[in-house]
């Protein structure tokens, strides 16, 4: 059964009714608080924590349950309050405990409890013998193992978000200059702002694979614990080898549509942020986002105005920050704002998801560079296809690298480069100027997300670029 156990319900759970959940083991146990009440947890008699509740969200986004919990027709739709038992893997009676809890909001509230089977509203006496569990020294209510240079999280759920949970925990173990390894089952996915999230050496997904030992999700490469932490194997030449439960699967027709772009703009109050990610969402899908969040599930109804406050109040330091789009057509983003002594700049990436038989709308992309180049300060854009789930999530196993469709380069870096140069590649490519002739950008279509071979032609592309 999961450790982590999900209370949806209609109305907020009040303070009374927490601490209704919370007698879940009796009147033994006793509660504590953590990050300025934001968690509460459910403590053994010694002070160590059994089960760590976060403070009730109400997700007001269409399809954001169903996209997370997956479509059972027993989960309600947005708006609904999520509350998220987390319990710890070191005692038995904790994963009861958070399914006891959550069961007993869910019976309060007229709710639903995700997973079904975990849900009860019995009491679940302590029998483990917690002197005999060694004392967690992880800060973070996520981290189930703590090594001097790895935060490890245990999740056994189909789908890993990332959530406020595990935000917490990488945010921890960066500034304790930790790895990051969440282990699964081989049966789990990761949602795409939890694989940004892991990008990059020294975090890991580790798959528990019941008959080929642990590997990781993302690169294949057969693992083993070492000195505290999840690192390759190594043959007698140090060569690292690839898991067989890595092997790429069968091309189903699905397709991700990749657009990566960099925006810059000058700062000032009258700024508003997120029109360029809402201008190209818009372009792509005849709809705006849905919604935006720090973290998933992505809770908030799309405003520009709010995360633009929410950036403005965390500067100098920069906001990460993901939106989702409606139901009918899977569509995410991820965007980091950051404040540059040349301005304020986003990075985005928004990645839309097709099924066969559908078609990426790759007509759409050169008016939406013209577009973005000379209204929402451009600076360069990449977009790319690739055979992958429509519904955005990552599997396990290998997954054939995205093939480039274009490049545009924005009217400023021209002008840094020099429009002559710009429009001389070393390729049989054929530039196209957008925007005013003073100040135009330049777009270089690639292909048609076919050919691997375009590659090739992006890497000579960017050198000839680079040494303008």
């Amino acid at each position: 059964m999961t450790k982590d156990v999900i209370a949806l319900t209609p109305k907020m759970p009040d303070l009374r009714t927490l601490l209704a959940g919370l007698y879940a083991g009796g009147p033994d146990l006793g509660v504590n608080t953590l990050a300025d009440g934001a968690v509460i947890q459910l403590c053994a008699p010694d002070g160590r924590p059994l089960v760590s509740v976060e403070a009730p969200i109400l997700v007001q986004v269409p399809g954001e349950t169903a996209r997370l919990l997956g479509t059972d027709t027993g989960l309600p739709d947005s708006p609904v309050w999520w509350t998220e038992a987390r319990a710890s893997t070191a005692v038995a009676e904790a994963g009861r405990l958070a399914g006891s809890f959550a069961g007993r909001l869910a019976t309060v509230l007229d709710g639903t409890v995700w997973p079904r089977e975990a849900a009860s509203t019995d009491v679940v006496p302590l029998t483990t013998d917690v002197t005999a569990v060694p004392v967690p020294t992880a800060s973070a209510p996520a981290v189930d193992v703590l090594t001097t240079t790895t935060a490890v999280v245990i999740q056994d759920r189909p789908l890993v978000a990332m959530t406020s949970w595990l935000t917490d925990a990488l945010r921890t173990a960066t500034t304790s200059d930790r790895a990051l390894q969440i282990v699964t089952p081989p049966t789990t996915r990761l949602t795409l702002p939890t694989r940004t999230a892991l990008h990059g050496h020294p975090n890991r997904w580790v798959v528990q694979d019941p008959d080929h030992g642990y590997y990781d999700g993302l690169s294949g490469a057969r693992l083993h614990w070492q000195g505290g932490t999840f690192t390759p194997l190594r043959d007698e030449n140090g060569a690292t080898s690839l898991a067989q439960a890595f092997a790429p699967s069968a091309d189903t027709g699905e397709r991700q549509l990749i657009v990566s772009l960099r925006t810059r703009h000058p700062a000032g109050e009258d700024l508003v942020l997120g029109r360029t990610l809402e201008t190209a969402w818009q372009l792509l899908t005849d709809t705006p986002p849905a919604g935006w969040s720090t973290a998933e599930p992505i809770n908030l109804p799309w405003n520009t105005r709010q995360l633009t406050d929410l950036a403005r109040s965390r500067a100098p330091q920069p906001t990460w920050l993901t939106a989702v789009g409606h139901p009918d057509r899977p569509a995410l983003a991820t965007f980091r704002i950051t404040r540059t002594p040349a301005g304020i700049e986003e990075d985005i990436t928004l990645t839309l998801g097709y099924g066969t038989g559908e078609t990426p709308p790759l007509d759409i992309i050169e008016p939406l560079a013209k577009t973005l180049a000379t209204r929402h300060g451009l600076t360069t854009m990449l977009t790319s296809l690739r055979a992958a789930r429509r519904d955005l999530t990552i599997p396990p196993h290998f997954e054939t690298p995205p093939i480039p469709i274009s490049f545009t380069l924005g009217s400023e870096a021209v002008g840094e480069l020099g429009l002559a140069h710009a429009l001389r590649p070393p390729t049989n490519l054929t530039p196209l100027q957008l925007g005013p002739a003073a100040e135009p950008a330049v777009h270089y279509p690639l292909g048609n997300g076919t050919d691997p071979h375009t590659w090739d032609n992006l890497q000579h592309l960017t050198r000839h670029l680079k040494q303008g």
